[in-house]
């Protein structure tokens, strides 16, 4: 399933929270957030953007979830745990847990899939010599 392709703007008191000084440096500083969860419809229409981690891997992470668009959105930020899911390989025995707050709608972040993502990860792990 392809990644929900909502973006918005954060609220400046948030974007202040989040830049203070003496606060963690949030994942994404930028005053725009993207919905990180898969496509999803009017019956499930709450966005989900993962602000920043918990102090530790386990601990609830700051999470800002929205609805609808300007001027009828609605959000709200806080900190929430995480999805308890986990994806087991059993022919190579690695673990891969979901990225997503806990409750998020279906489906898990490993059936996600970003295509924008993954080529600009594809773009920045190749060779960056000049062309010639």
């Amino acid at each position: 399933m392809l990644q929900c392709t909502a973006v918005t703007l954060l609220p400046p008191d948030a974007v202040a929270r989040l830049t203070a000084p003496g606060t963690d440096t949030p994942d994404n500083p930028e005053p725009y957030v993207l919905c990180e969860l898969g496509t999803h419809d009017d019956r499930h229409p709450e966005h989900a953007a993962h602000l920043r981690p918990g102090r530790t891997p386990d601990a609830p992470a700051l999470w800002f979830f929205w609805t609808g668009s300007a001027p009828d959105r609605t959000h709200r930020t806080t900190l929430a745990p995480w999805c308890p899911a986990v994806l087991r390989h059993l022919d190579s025995g690695p673990l891969q847990r979901c990225a997503y707050a806990d409750h998020h709608t279906p489906p898990h972040s490993w059936d996600v899939t970003d295509p924008l993502g993954d080529l600009l990860a594809q773009h920045l792990t190749t060779d960056d010599s000049p062309e010639g």
